[in-house]
């Protein structure tokens, strides 16, 4: 067996791998939570939310320079702070939040597949399973082509969407437009942020990346500006388009205004199905790659630091990833683990500006640089979401 991946991803597949990310864990669902607190000011929301995420994506994009590793927050962790157990603990836990969230995703998008195709959950929970796990097997230009599709498709499906609600008979409450609620738009930008959680996945990709000096700033930033975009102009369309009572109480408010223009709602289930595909593969393959970083540490984890000879991919870690995420799809109530996924993200948020400011500070050159005030912005703006979200129960 190889110790090391194949080098086979431009910035192209990159860059559509974390909108895909962004986007299936995020739209698709959050438009009608936000428009509750923000009202027809939840496009500028989701601004607010990207340009909060924008210091921790900066800072990830140097990090992914300078140490250009699969193991991503572990090795930078490990770096800034001199802990190899504190950089073990964060490489385990972003595995563990990478997989309850694959696990939550597959079993929405199963029960997307069975409302519109009559066969048993669990079989469809096995089956998309199995098929994403041989995907991510077979190779990661397989995969992350696979994760490109899906994500055109997903970005066909906001486009439909946008189109049908420019379409849809203007809201009453749009005509009309009540003055900002300056505290609601704050609150519904804390729950907005997580839409963004995705982009911190392309830095493990790094060992399989051409050129990844210039590949991963690229696909970060460039995922993050396009996501952002992507959210502000959906959400315009939905508060032109439908009510904000019935957006804000709707768990497929994206339905609703496909449906206000005319669209049949079979169509954009099956590209929600198509989000949730994407979503449970991107974290496979990077929880998969965390493991494989880990395992060449040695120690316990050493058993996954191999690579297969012909597919490039670590499979034994995309097995038991995948065994795992179809197990816990099948078997737990997921969805109420998504507060706990968030929270170790922005947890690991903080540790890795940290990590970016002493490592700064030891040593200032790095292929790819930002400015000194980056991660200390961004480990304030992480810290605050913490508190909010710990204080206030946002999920």
């Amino acid at each position: 067996m190889a110790e090391k991946l194949k080098r086979r991803i431009g910035p192209g597949l990159l860059t559509a791998y974390g909108v895909g990310v962004m986007v299936g864990a995020g739209i698709y669902v959050l438009v009608g939570t936000v428009a509750a607190q923000a009202g027809l000011y939840a496009p500028l929301a989701f601004l607010i939310a990207g340009l909060i995420a924008a210091p921790s994506a900066l800072s990830y994009a140097e990090l992914s320079t300078r140490i250009p590793e699969a193991a991503g927050e572990a090795a930078y962790v490990e770096a800034g702070l001199g802990s190899r157990l504190m950089g073990l603990i964060v490489g385990l836990a972003i595995v563990a939040g990478g997989t309850v969230s694959a696990a939550a995703v597959l079993r929405g998008g199963a029960g997307y597949l069975t409302s519109i195709v009559d066969m048993p959950f669990n079989l469809a929970v096995v089956g998309l399973g199995v098929m994403l796990v041989a995907v991510a097997i077979v190779g990661v230009l397989e995969s992350l082509a696979m994760a490109a599709l899906f994500t055109v498709i997903e970005v066909t499906g906001l486009a439909l969407v946008v189109w049908s609600g420019w379409h849809a008979p203007v809201s009453p409450d749009f005509a009309t437009p009540a003055a900002p609620y300056f505290p609601g738009i704050g609150v519904a930008a804390t729950l907005a942020f997580f839409a963004f959680i995705g982009f911190e996945d392309i830095v493990n990709m790094a060992e399989e990346v051409k050129h990844p000096e210039r590949t991963l700033p690229i696909a970060i930033i460039g995922s993050l500006i396009i996501t952002t975009l992507l959210y502000a102009g959906v959400t315009v369309t939905a508060v032109r388009a439908v009510p904000l009572e019935d957006l804000g109480a709707s768990e497929r408010p994206l339905a609703l205004v496909y449906e206000a223009g005319g669209g049949h709602v079979a169509v954009l289930s099956a590209i929600a199905v198509t989000a949730a595909l994407n979503g449970v593969l991107a974290q496979v393959v990077m929880a998969a790659r965390v493991m494989f970083g880990l395992g060449k540490r040695g120690g316990v984890l050493g058993v996954f630091r191999h690579a297969h000879p012909r597919f490039g991919t670590p499979v034994l870690a995309t097995v038991l990833i995948g065994a795992v995420v179809i197990g816990a799809a099948l078997s737990l109530p997921v969805s109420n683990l998504a507060g706990v996924t968030s929270t170790i993200l922005l947890v690991v948020f903080t540790l890795v500006n940290a990590s970016l400011i002493l490592l700064k500070r030891r040593s200032p050159q790095a292929p790819f640089k930002v400015a000194g005030w980056v991660p200390v912005v961004g480990l304030v703006f992480a810290l605050l979401a913490l508190v909010a979200f710990t204080l206030g129960g946002v999920s």
